[in-house]
Formats: C-alpha cells, structure tokens, sequence
C-alpha cells in the first residue's frame, strides 16, 4: 500500500501525521511512504530522518494523487479536500459536527474517512481523542493565565496570587480527559480549582484523585451559571462524541461574569460550549465579547507540535499499520472499535450524531461494508 504524508497547512498547525520511526516499520512491513517535503520540520523532524526511514519525500500533488490511504493530524483543508478521490482512504480528526462544508466536501469527494476522534476501545474510551485531549488540558490554564493579564485583555489577575492576595477562581466545565489535566495544572498553578461533571462517578474520582482539593459540583443550568460568574476563567471541556458540544454557557450567562475574566473553550472543535464561542487561530487567539476574554484556538495541541505529534503517533500508529496490513475494509470488518471511526464512505455519512446534528441521511458502516 502507499501510505502518504501531508504537509498540515491549516493555520500555525506543525505537527505530522507519521514521525519516521512509524514510517521506518510501515518500509519494513513492504508499503511505500510518501512524506511532503518539510511535513516533519514543525516538529523538529527533518527530511533526511524520513529518508533514513525509507520514506520518499513528495509534494502534495504526488501524494494525493497516488496513495492509498492518506494520514494527517487536522481536518483536511478545501484545497485538500478536492483532492481526494474515490476509493482513498483518509486517516486524521475530522470533526464534523459543526462544520457541513467540510461534510459535503468529503461525500462529494467518494473518499473513505476514519475519523481519530471516534474510534473507540474495548473499555468506551476514545483512544485516538484521549492524547491530544491530555494536551489540551494541560495548555488550557496556561493559556489563560497569559489571557488574564491586563495587556492581554483580562483582568489583570495572577492565577496563584501571592500571600495575602486571593488566588484565581477557575471553573472546569467536565470532569474527562482534558478537564482533569486542567484541573491538575491549575491547581498545580496554585488557582481555586472547581470541577463540574453530571456524572456523580466523574466527580467521585476527581474528589478522590485530587484528595479534596478541587471543588466538585454537579451540573445544572443554575449551578453554571452561579458558578461562571464568579469565575475569573471558565476552561470548556465538554465532550459527546462525534456530536456537537452543548452550550452550556449563554450569552446571558456572560453579563454577569467579572469584566476581563477568561473562557478558554477546549471544546471548540466540536462547536464550542458557549454560545459565543468562535473558532480563533494561533495567530490572533482571542476576541472580547461582552467585556469577556474568549480564547477558542481549535488546534490548541499545535503549539506544542513535537510533543503532540509523538503522543499522536504512539496511539494512532497500531491503527494506520493496521489499515496499510490489511486494506481498510478488513480492517474495519475484524475491529469493531476502528470501524466506529468510519465517518464517511462513498459519498454516505456513517456517523449518526453528524447525522443528527446536520440533517443529513445516516447509513451504517455495516451496510457500506457489505455494499463494499
């Protein structure tokens, strides 16, 4: 199989779908890798480490039009998304619940797509999601104790205060992943930490976890909105896979937040929580709405390229070699929990809460693979 490499071109995004060691066992096990010229250097990976591998460093024409199966970290862009063909099997996050360009680009395209973020585990977790979601978390109280000082737009707040003056209120919107990572460097960060879950089990674990540390409470519309104002940041983590993140933070809500206070919106790439929650950049991150501080950056483990592109790979590598080995329709017929990745397949939307949240006919991934 010819497995190729993209260059990312969305804004400020360096990470890379495949580091070379992954490319060096996809060489051994007889597949031919092609890498884009300069895919890697966002992450400290140079060409000649892919050359060493046995990849074969392209250009982003080549790679389109000749590899079976294509694997990158973001969303493929317009331009990339007309370039992919019928029987091509696309391999990275697609996200797309809140984005229905991008949907009918790739049903237009007749492409196969597995998306990272639904694929899941024999236990329910979301493997492909959960180091990207640890990343994610962890930048968030560091992104918004830079967001909260006066020459950014905030409050003008240190997040650990110092003695004698108050630390940070920060409220984690969800208990998973990336609202536990938060939770452990805010705290870490020295803030009042308050997690907010509906599942009394999520906040068992964080009470026992933290020892006591990190306030739990459970969710309501009324305990949001008490809690959020407040709040001197608000980080978003809410996740239901595959669907569109629910707002839990209105624009009412944010009226009666402290002027300068910060919502870091973790879940922007399924749409945001906060209904005034808009996709930002690395490059201009934030917008003030209502006197409030939104940082809603929807590649936020960019910034740490080298680090994420790693922790990426380690977890998506078994599923792309697996993909290569056996040609996507084996591979998805013998793994249930890869075959719940399928989210688009010839011109068929195969992940039902997309469906849902789009209006948009929904077919099986069992029935595309018997059609297959």
């Amino acid at each position: 199989m010819i497995v190729g490499v993209p260059r990312e071109i969305k804004n400020n995004e360096f990470r890379v779908g495949l580091t070379p060691s992954a490319a060096a066992e996809l060489v051994g096990r007889g597949h031919k890798v092609l890498v884009e010229d300069g895919a890697g250097v966002g992450s400290g990976l140079q060409n000649n480490e892919y050359n060493s591998a046995g990849a074969q460093i392209s250009n982003a024409e080549e790679i389109f039009a000749q590899s079976d199966l294509i694997v990158k970290e973001k969303e493929p862009q317009s331009i990339e998304r007309k370039r992919l063909r019928p029987g091509q099997v696309l391999f990275t996050y697609l996200h797309l619940a809140p984005d229905e360009d991008q949907t009918r680009e790739l049903l237009d395209s007749g492409a196969t797509c597995i998306a990272y973020e639904t694929v899941t585990s024999p236990s329910g977790g979301l493997p492909l999601l959960t180091p990207m979601s640890e990343v994610a978390g962890r930048l968030a109280p560091q992104v918004g104790a830079r967001s909260l000082e006066k020459s950014q737009g905030g409050r003008g707040v240190l997040l650990g205060g110092v003695p004698g003056v108050r630390a940070a209120d920060v409220v984690i919107l969800g208990g998973g992943v990336s609202g536990t990572h938060a939770a452990t460097i805010a705290l870490g960060m020295g803030a009042n930490v308050t997690v907010v879950d509906r599942s009394i089990d999520v906040l068992r674990r964080i009470e026992s976890q933290f020892r006591g540390e990190v306030r739990t409470i459970f969710s309501t519309r009324d305990a949001v909105s008490s809690l959020v104002k407040e709040a001197d940041m608000v980080i978003g983590t809410v996740l239901i896979p595959g669907a569109t993140a629910p707002k839990l933070i209105t624009r009412g809500m944010l009226r009666l937040m402290r002027p300068g206070a910060v919502i870091v919106d973790v879940a922007i790439d399924q749409g945001g929580c906060c209904e005034t929650s808009r996709p930002t950049t690395h490059e201009d991150p934030t917008y003030v709405v209502d006197g409030i501080v939104h940082y809603c950056v929807a590649n936020m483990p960019g910034a740490v390229s080298r680090t994420s592109t790693f922790a990426l790979s380690n977890a998506t590598f078994p599923f792309t070699l697996e993909l290569a080995d056996k040609g996507w329709k084996k591979a998805l017929s013998e793994n249930k929990h890869l075959r719940d990745g399928l989210n688009i397949h010839a011109g068929k939307l195969t992940c039902k809460p997309v469906a849902e949240a789009q209006g948009i006919k929904f077919s099986t991934a069992e029935s595309c693979l018997e059609a297959a």
